[in-house]
């Protein structure tokens, strides 16, 4: 060590004297000036490198470690545990309920009503079936106040074949209906004429009918269908009804238009008009084609097309052509929730005997019948789901129709001599109609065992030649609900609304006639009900009643309905 520092201190010394000896040299060289700096110096560090060599430890105290064994001193445990296999939690699921082909229904009740129905479907194979139907709905009447038989029946049989195929599917049917009802309807200011003159106010229906439709999968022609009824009363009346229809994807341009083809015949005759004993007679055929195309993007669906239709008058021998529109659309806003819908279309309605009599039993044998022109009946809504088990649909329409039929209550002319001519039937009138309405509608299905509907209109009529929109209401409403209680009881209720309605009245005395004046139509409230218990997969009983608020309103003028009405029955339900 002490001779390391002998070496430092000698270099030491040479450095200090050399050093020593350059400052004095330049004192004696170097001329005092100016100097001009061209670049300012820049200091800067260098990057730092880290040594790669690794050390070695080369010390006396390092120790080697030590080796450690471990020694594992085991023996067997006898064990009589055995693991239990896993399986899925059980769901509790509910018994399947057995279908039935076949059921039969018979039921009494007030009025000495009758209720009968027989269905009976049979599987021949895989793809042929036969089936049919009958039934019967009759009551004895006694409405209080009712001074004339007010009883009623309705019979209908039903046979139909079907058959399904690999590429097409078609069925016929054929069926018979009887109906009878009764001109009750007389006012009170004619009973007395009316009960003198013994009157026959038995008014009866009789309807043949046969038809059948196909389709086919994977073609052109998409479905056809063709339909013929013989219609006629025991008043001398008789109407017959043809028509056809079929649906054809043409091909244009690598597009398909749809187009639906129709064709309409009717023809009929009435012993006599109601003033006049000569015989009436009304018939036509309609033609018609309405090509529709369909575009598509995102949630926008829209059909444009037109309806063409051509209409011969076989009676007055005129020919005539119209053009209507056929144009609709959808926009999904928010996916189910909300779903904008509108549209603008029109169509040459084709109106019958056999309508006017379903929708009125109390119109008399004498009526004019020509078809309606609704040249277009614009509507919008939206419809959609508030919750997964809750839907609603509100919607607005503006219509307007051409030669709408109206029913009117039947002028009192009593030098006819008719049953139906004592203010107790109605006739059609015929008049520009535009309507404009709003509709809203809620279903709601809270669970497979209970549903719920509710639904209202509102109307304003706008007429051209008549005063009033004849017995058109201003306010419809309903209500049904359906409750499946237990596996057994079982309960439900349907409930109607029908607002005013306006109808005008006539009096003639064989000699002059008076001013005809406005009657007003009460609304109505009619409830039903029925409660019914499942004996066992087959067999079930059942309680209904009827016009619950127990008021005999008139639905039309001067016929009241039955008041309450209770019925009780049974279904029995079976397979051949």
């Amino acid at each position: 060590m002490r001779k390391h520092i002998k070496h430092i201190l000698s270099i030491a010394i040479i450095l200090s004297v050399t050093f020593s000896f350059s400052q004095d040299r330049t004192k004696d060289t170097i001329d005092t000036g100016v100097i001009d700096v061209v670049k300012p110096y820049t200091p800067s560090i260098s990057d730092a490198f880290k040594v790669k060599e690794t050390p070695s430890l080369d010390d006396e105290t390092t120790e080697k470690k030590k080796e450690i064994k471990y020694n594992i001193f085991s023996f067997p445990v006898a064990s009589t545990f055995t693991p239990a296999k896993g399986k899925a939690a059980v769901v509790e699921k509910r018994k399947p309920a057995k279908l039935f082909d076949n059921y039969a229904t018979i039921g009494v009740g007030t009025y000495t009503t009758i209720l009968g129905e027989v269905y009976l479907n049979h599987a021949l194979n895989r793809t042929e079936s036969v089936g049919g139907y009958v039934s019967h709905n009759s009551s004895q009447g006694g409405i209080d106040g009712v001074s004339f038989d007010d009883n009623y029946s309705i019979s209908k049989i039903n046979l139909n074949y079907a058959t399904m195929l690999r590429d097409l599917s078609w069925n016929v049917e054929a069926g018979f209906q009887h109906q009878m009802y009764n001109w009750y309807g007389v006012p009170a200011s004619f009973m007395d004429r009316a009960i003198n003159d013994n009157i026959d106010e038995e008014h009866t229906f009789y309807d043949a009918h046969f038809g059948g439709d196909i389709n086919f999968e994977d073609t052109y022609i998409n479905s056809g269908s063709f339909f013929f009824r013989r219609f006629g009363d025991n008043q001398g009346s008789g109407e017959n009804r043809f028509l056809v229809n079929t649906k054809i994807d043409i091909p244009v341009n690598d597009e398909e238009i749809s187009t639906t083809f129709k064709f309409d015949y009717l023809k009929g005759t009435f012993d006599r008009s109601y003033e006049v004993n000569e015989e009436l007679r009304y018939g036509n055929f309609i033609i018609s084609a309405a090509p529709t195309y369909e575009m598509k993007q995102d949630d926008l669906t829209v059909n444009l097309g037109i309806t063409a239709a051509y209409l011969r008058d076989s009676e007055s021998k005129e020919n005539n052509f119209y053009i209507y529109p056929n144009v609709t659309a959808t926009y999904r806003l928010v996916n189910e929730v909300l779903i904008a819908y509108g549209g603008i279309e029109g169509e040459l309605i084709q109106n019958s005997y056999y309508d006017f009599a379903s929708e009125n039993p109390f119109v008399s044998p004498s009526l004019f019948v020509m078809p309606t022109d609704q040249q277009y009946n614009a509507y919008i809504g939206l419809k959609g789901k508030l919750s997964s088990n809750m839907s609603y649909n509100i919607s607005g329409l503006y219509k307007a129709d051409r030669n709408k039929a109206l029913f009117k209550n039947n002028d009192i002319t009593l030098m006819t001599d008719q049953a139906y001519s004592y203010g107790n039937s109605f006739g059609i009138v015929y008049d520009d109609v535009d309507t404009f309405g709003v509709a809203g509608e809620i279903n709601v299905d809270v669970n497979r065992n209970f549903k719920l509907g509710i639904k209202a209109e509102y109307f304003s009529y706008s007429t051209d030649n008549e005063i009033e929109a004849w017995n058109l209401p201003d306010v419809k409403g309903s209500l049904f609900m359906d409750y499946q209680i237990n596996e057994h009881w079982f309960t439900g209720a349907n409930l109607f609304y029908i607002g005013e309605r306006k109808d005008q009245y006539f009096l003639n005395d064989g000699i002059t006639v008076a001013s005809p004046f406005t009657v007003v139509l009460d609304s109505y409230f009619d409830a039903n009900a029925h409660l019914g218990y499942h004996i066992n997969d087959k067999i079930s009983v059942f309680a209904k009643a009827n016009n619950i608020a127990n008021k005999a309103y008139q639905r039309w003028q001067n016929f009241p309905v039955q008041s309450i009405q209770f019925l009780a029955g049974a279904t029995f339900k079976f397979d051949f």
